[in-house]
């Protein structure tokens, strides 16, 4: 991958003519050889780009580097205003890598913002993509940061700075709460070695803290013990980990007794403190555990000197007065609530405690207002508890004579008294904490967020830049100084401090760790379990070197906001920055200059009408129109939109919408022949006939079958650029000899792990909603449902085609069981626990909710996750769980009936008691999932029983795609069996790589399903991002009144026993039990051109999410190519081209090892023998395998993918190469794999029959 090649010479000439056009005027002339760029410098500038950010030092020995950045910007800005902006769209890129190592991001964002709305195969460009990625990390867009790194990783695996991509992208998942994405991503930092702007030692660190905050306390504790042997371990890291260990002690119940924890955690802050004694954020710490002790004395000393070292701190305020209230000073305990509560207004605990504090001193008038201040504040956990509380002291000051109330001598100063008191000396070691907190309330706003700064010093914030508009509405924007909060990093003991009244129930606070800090807010997201959002600023010096071009600033970011729907993405100007530059305030913490930055919520894709960060900013208006574009462009703001959004759907750049869909562009550059714009009808009968006796209800006509598949998608077409990306050209109707002959000499050009299936075409994308929205009354559509009374009706072919029509995403067949005469009672509880009793159950502990809801664990508001503990039993001890669980529910019916008959007069009640339990406290349940059937030994019964179906919903048949991969899958070419309670919930998802599947109800009861078609789920994938869900890996439960507002149809029906559910390719669905029954389900794959399309599609969708395709589609893509005929031109032409590029990887990397001498091995297949996927990323290798040297030896063979091989060995020093493919058998699959007629494909399938007369 080459940088975007705007030639420095160019520039330079584009200002010798400027020099010429301004000749005969003195200032102009010097002005203009003064922006003169000499031979040497631009060959200086050409080797500079964003891979060198974070590793050129500019504010050390880079002097002379900056000054020359800072001379080729303003050269380049000149340029742009000579030219009205009419330059190439390097340029441009160019200009923001310059801005980008100068950290002026304001500049660098409007570049590069110009440079994707001019270049429309911008995503070729790697280096462009991850400078895009660096200036919205710093910014804390988090969602186009990620967006932006991922595809740096997609459009070239081998990226110079894939380390320090992993490595961000490991900070924000976590930040995210997405720990299964973080903890891969900082495993594949881990075992690059490339520099990074992070030691190893630090990765690890990240690792452990990870296993923490995922409240996997035993790994975390190993991990961190195991960090603490490691030789020359940094100061800070090692204060940090045992910072974390202490903690850890502290509040995690299952590391031992209280009193043992309480002296570990103790012992281990104060060797902690020996590493780094001006921790103030360790000494709070030590404050706690002697608090919960009982040692008052001790823990006063170390809140002193908490709040000595790190200025004033809400939580360290908090707890003292936690510390004098139980010491009975109430008058102590009341100055330092106010205290903390002047601090940080969104300080609950505080509240809480203050409000308490109130209530025990008999004056419910100022506890209710506290209370009604915590329940404003963000980090209140306890919202109904509280109003209950509220309500309380509000009746009892109705019965409460007025006289009483006025003539009571209170023991405290009212709340408003207090808010004006001074802070007594005796509670602070520094007279400035009270010129702080003094300042503090007079700037707080009651709802804004605290940003916390490393350095632990009042930093001022510093919001997005903001784009070109009218000053009427910049003087409407708040000022930052309305916003400005001078805190500490140590955030609310949300739960922990008030605990502290009724006996220690600390819980782990949050240490969340950021792009480049320890990130507050992520103490929101991450530990909505927790009392404590303490620990962000714990190990500053391990962020302090992210995300500055000089190494030496780092940048804090809060948690990106969710998404709103309408929201102007208009943020706040700074105008509190003084002399600084790019508005910062930069201040000194600890050995590094840290950089505060705090920013208003950026909105993800298509969540309503936000669009990415449209920011265009320049210190020059002049410049800065030039940036936007003159009105030249014709179309008012629409020319502006276009260069200003970045990231919007690819149907921006080709007025197309359904080009949005990676269905659209997967496969622009098959060179499609006229026969595959033909469609070739067959003659079938109507399933309506009465003499098929095959009834169809809801669902896409069978008469209509031969135009089902889905119109063609228009072709795009995209500008190369042969020195970003180079690529081949070559078509799929040349034989092997050609291909090969083509690759030789190309070097390293072609990469094992490259994309298979867009080689032109952009990285692939979720689709748009379809255009125009259906109406409202669309949205609950009837379910294709086919009723079957005979055998006949089951095997009769348009039911097939029925199933098949990807206009039908699922369809219902009733009675098949009965049609078929199926042993259901071959899949009972029973029978099965007669068969295999010890066999293993996964075992999913839920909650029980209506089956139209989705309620958090306290039933106070509606969500999509959807949790689940994963645990393990056998068959017969679900059996046992499942019959108790009948057993109970016939107890509660009889109880219930009594009840009934008691007040049957009484039915309103008794409506609004079954609708006040629909919000919890919810029952528990468990859900038997997963059970593997593929034994053929020990279920030989009950596989035999499924060859009775029609072929195309069999387990194996020859027109099933998964039946020609030559090895099992679990779940998918196997059957699995699911035993189920009432509430029983598989979540939301597709199948594996988007396969069809089939589901058929045992019973005895029933369950009900929930369908959205394919073309929607770029609408779900956005609503999972909106809720910080990941739509591939989550476990989450759509809330419908969410999609009935979007425009979303849901398919919903009940599924009787007997009835088979198909699930169509790419359908989403979730499903819940009515009743306690058994399933049984496996994948199918019928053998078209829809099926395969969008199976390689999410193939394409899950390397650029990092997520591993369970389905290996080259290694079945080249099965088919031996196996099966196609007569279809579509899919004969996927698949060739599939063929095609795996064949050019395969030359193109064999040329390149044999040309660096390295030798490759010859190994072979065996037979069954599964496909390979790297060990690292998770990719799949196909051919040739690279094999660490001792695996190999050993026979184990730990397969890696090149990438990840030169990752952990340069020069491939410790890997042996297998090859398993000889390159003449695969010319030879390639060659022979032709299309054929559909007359041939009848022969060969019918031939035909001879009526020989007697």
């Amino acid at each position: 991958m080459k940088s975007c090649g705007v030639t420095l010479v160019t520039a330079t000439s584009f200002c010798d003519e400027g020099k010429k056009m301004a000749a005969g005027k003195a200032s102009g002339e010097s002005k203009e050889e003064s922006l003169s760029l000499t031979a040497e410098e631009e060959e200086v500038l050409g080797g500079l780009d964003s891979r060198l950010f974070g590793f050129v030092r500019l504010h050390e020995d880079g002097a002379r580097t900056k000054t020359l950045l800072g001379k080729a910007v303003r050269c380049y800005e000149s340029l742009i205003l000579k030219t009205e902006g009419k330059v190439e769209s390097d340029f441009f890129c160019q200009l923001g890598h310059f801005n980008l190592l100068l950290e002026d991001y304001p500049k660098a964002l409007s570049a590069y913002q110009r440079y994707y709305s001019l270049q429309s195969d911008y995503w070729k460009n790697a280096v462009f993509l991850y400078g895009l990625g660096l200036v919205y990390f710093y910014y804390n867009a988090f969602h186009w940061a990620i967006k932006a790194f991922q595809e740096v990783l997609y459009v070239d695996p081998s990226f110079c700075r894939a380390k320090e991509i992993h490595l961000r992208l490991g900070l924000m998942f976590k930040v995210n709460t997405d720990y299964e994405s973080s903890l891969k991503h900082f495993q594949l930092a881990l075992i690059d070695c490339h520099p990074c702007t992070l030691s190893k030692v630090e990765i690890q660190f990240h690792i452990a803290h990870l296993y923490e905050t995922q409240k996997k306390y035993h790994f975390a504790k190993e991990a961190y013990e195991q960090l603490l042997q490691t030789e020359n371990l940094p100061a800070q890291v090692k204060a940090t980990i045992l910072q974390q260990l202490g903690w850890m002690h502290h509040n995690v119940d299952i590391l031992g007794d209280k009193a043992t924890k309480e002296s570990y955690a103790i012992q281990y802050l104060q060797k902690s403190l020996e590493a780094d004694p001006n921790s103030g954020q360790c000494w709070y710490f030590l404050g706690r555990c002697y608090s919960s002790i009982g040692k008052v004395q001790d823990a006063f000393v170390s809140y002193r000197q908490s709040i000595d070292k790190s200025e004033a701190s809400a939580d360290t305020w908090c707890s003292i007065g936690v510390l004098y209230q139980q010491q009975n000073q109430p008058m102590d305990a009341l100055q330092a609530y106010i205290c903390a509560v002047q601090l940080d207004h969104g300080h609950a605990a505080a509240w809480m405690d203050l409000g308490t504090l109130y209530e025990s001193c008999s004056q419910p008038q100022d506890a209710i207002k506290c209370y009604l201040n915590a329940t404003r504040c963000k980090s209140c956990t306890n919202t109904s508890t509280l109003a209950g509380r509220i309500k309380f002291l509000q009746a009892q000051l109705c019965n409460l004579p007025q006289s009483s109330l006025q003539n009571k001598t209170k023991l405290l100063p009212s709340i408003e008294e207090a808010w004006s008191l001074p802070i007594p000396a005796e509670l602070t070691s520094r007279q400035g904490a009270m010129n702080t907190a003094q300042q503090a309330s007079k700037t707080h706003h009651p709802k804004t967020e605290p940003v916390l700064g490393l350095s632990q010093t009042p930093i001022l914030q510093q919001p997005l830049p903001v784009q070109m508009i009218p000053s009427s509405q910049v003087d409407g924007l708040s000022s930052p100084a309305k916003k400005r909060r001078t805190s500490s990093p140590i955030k609310g003991l949300h739960k922990g401090q008030s605990s502290h009244l009724s006996g220690p129930n600390d819980e782990q606070p949050s240490f969340s760790t950021g792009p480049a800090q320890y990130l507050e807010a992520a103490s929101i997201g991450i530990q909505k379990q927790t009392g404590h959002g303490t620990q962000e600023a714990a190990l500053n010096h391990l962020s302090s070197h992210i995300a500055t071009s000089g190494g030496q600033q780092g940048t804090t970011f809060t948690k990106e906001s969710q998404p709103s729907g309408n929201r102007s993405l208009v943020p706040e100007t700074s105008r509190h920055a003084g002399d600084i530059p790019n508005g910062c305030a930069v201040v000194k913490g600890l050995s590094d200059h840290v950089q505060q930055l705090t920013v208003e919520p950026v909105c993800g894709p298509n969540h309503g009408n936000s669009i990415s960060p449209n920011l265009l900013i320049s210190d020059s208006p002049q410049i800065s129109a030039s940036l936007i574009g003159k009105a030249s462009d014709s179309v008012g703001t629409g020319a502006y939109d276009k260069a200003s959004n970045i990231y919007p759907a690819i149907h921006t750049k080709t007025n197309n919408s359904n080009t949005s869909s990676p269905s659209s562009v997967v496969f622009t550059t098959i060179p499609f022949s006229k026969s595959t714009e033909q469609t070739t009808t067959h003659s079938v009968s109507s399933l309506n006939n009465p003499q098929n006796r095959l009834h169809t209800i809801n669902g896409e006509g069978l008469e209509n079958v031969q135009s089902s598949e889905k119109p063609d998608l228009p072709l795009i077409s995209f500008k190369s650029d042969p020195q970003i990306i180079p690529s081949m050209s070559m078509s799929i109707y040349s034989n092997s000899t050609e291909v090969l002959k083509a690759c030789r000499n190309l070097g390293n050009n072609g990469l094992s792990s490259s994309p298979i299936f867009f080689d032109k075409c952009p990285p692939p994308r979720p689709p748009t909603s379809p255009y125009p929205p259906l109406p409202k009354d669309k949205l609950n559509p009837p379910t294709p449902s086919i009723y079957l009374e005979n055998k006949r009706d089951a095997f009769f072919p348009p039911l097939h085609q029925f199933c098949t029509n990807p206009k039908n995403p699922v369809t219902v067949i009733r009675g098949l069981a009965g049609a078929l005469k199926l042993d259901l009672g071959l899949f009972s509880t029973k029978t099965l626990v007669e068969a295999n009793n010890e066999h293993m159950v996964e075992v999913r502990t839920q909650l029980l909710q209506p089956a139209d809801e989705n309620w958090d664990p306290t039933g106070t508001k509606k969500i999509w996750r959807c949790e689940s503990n994963r645990s393990h039993t056998t068959i017969a001890k679900y059996a046992q769980y499942q019959a108790s669980s009948f057993q109970e529910s016939l107890r509660e019916e009889n109880e219930k009936r009594m009840q009934h008959k008691d007040y049957s007069d009484n039915e309103s009640t008794s409506s609004n008691i079954s609708g006040k339990r629909r919000k919890g406290p919810f029952k528990t349940i468990k859900f038997g999932t997963n059970i593997d059937l593929s034994d053929d030994k020990k279920w030989k019964l009950q596989l035999h029983e499924l060859t009775k179906l029609p072929a195309f919903v069999r387990v194996v048949s020859a027109g099933n795609l998964l039946s020609h991969l030559g090895h099992s899958i679990l779940g998918m070419n196997t059957v699995q069996l699911y035993m189920k309670v009432p509430g029983s919930r598989t979540p939301g998802h597709q199948e594996n790589n988007n396969f069809c599947s089939v589901n058929i109800n045992i019973g005895p009861g029933d369950c009900e399903w929930f369908v959205v078609p394919e073309d929607y789920w770029g609408v779900l994938n956005d609503f999972c991002e909106k809720n910080n869900l990941n739509f591939l890996m989550s476990s989450w439960w759509p809330n419908l009144e969410d999609l009935y507002e979007a425009n979303v149809p849901v398919y919903r029906f009940i599924q009787r026993p007997g009835d088979l559910v198909w699930i169509n390719a790419g359908t989403v669905h979730w499903v819940q039990a009515i009743g306690w029954c058994n399933n049984i389900a496996w994948n199918v794959g019928p053998l078209t051109a829809c099926q395969y399309k969008l199976a390689v599609e999410r193939y394409e969708w899950n390397k650029l999410r990092s997520v591993k395709s369970v389905v290996p589609m080259v290694h079945l893509s080249w099965n088919m190519a031996r196996n099966i005929k196609v007569s279809d031109p579509k899919l004969f032409e996927m698949i060739k081209y599939c063929l095609l590029k795996v064949l050019k990887q395969c030359q193109t990397l064999r040329e390149a090892l044999i040309t660096a001498g390295k030798e490759v091995i010859w190994h072979g297949r065996t037979n069954d023998e599964p496909a390979h996927y790297c060990s690292i990323c998770e990719v799949e290798v196909f051919d040739l395998l690279f094999v660490t040297n001792e695996s190999n030896s050993q026979k184990t063979y730990i397969v890696h993918c090149q990438d990840c091989a030169r990752k952990t060995s340069r020069n491939l020093d410790n890997f042996v190469v297998l090859e398993q493919y000889k390159m003449e058998d695969l010319m030879q699959v390639y060659d022979q794999f032709t299309l054929v007629s559909e007359i041939n494909m009848f022969l060969q399938y019918h031939p035909p029959l001879l009526d020989i007369a007697p």
